[in-house]
């Protein structure tokens, strides 16, 4: 199995991630998260392979996190990932996965511990 990178083009950490990846001569599997957002199970499983809560891995200055109060304490970890399922901009990028290792793209030479 390859390496394959969650990745949004219009983001500059998500584009130096992948151009490292292409450096290293690292031909990824690139899938458009905004566009194919993981399910809930793999993110799930992203954020025990990183060690993290659901709110470590949310981007929480975008407007939904703000709008679906997010913040709130109450909320358990299937709500939080469900909400980032379902609005997959709320999903912190690039994730990279190679060999069912997983890490975030920020920066991003902190992928290449995984290579």
């Amino acid at each position: 199995m390859g390496v394959t990178i969650y990745h949004n083009p219009r983001c500059s950490k998500s584009r130096q991630t992948l151009q490292l990846l292409n450096d290293k001569g690292i031909e990824p599997e690139i899938i458009e998260y905004l566009s194919t957002p993981p399910n809930a199970a793999t993110l799930d499983g992203f954020l025990g392979k990183l060690g993290m809560e659901p709110r470590e891995l949310m981007r929480r200055k975008e407007e939904p996190y703000t709008a679906l109060n997010l913040a709130d304490e109450s909320l358990n970890r299937a709500a939080l990932i469900a909400a980032m399922v379902d609005n997959p901009i709320l999903i912190e990028r690039p994730i990279v996965v190679n060999d069912g290792k997983v890490a975030i793209g920020r920066p991003p030479e902190s992928v290449l511990e995984i290579l």
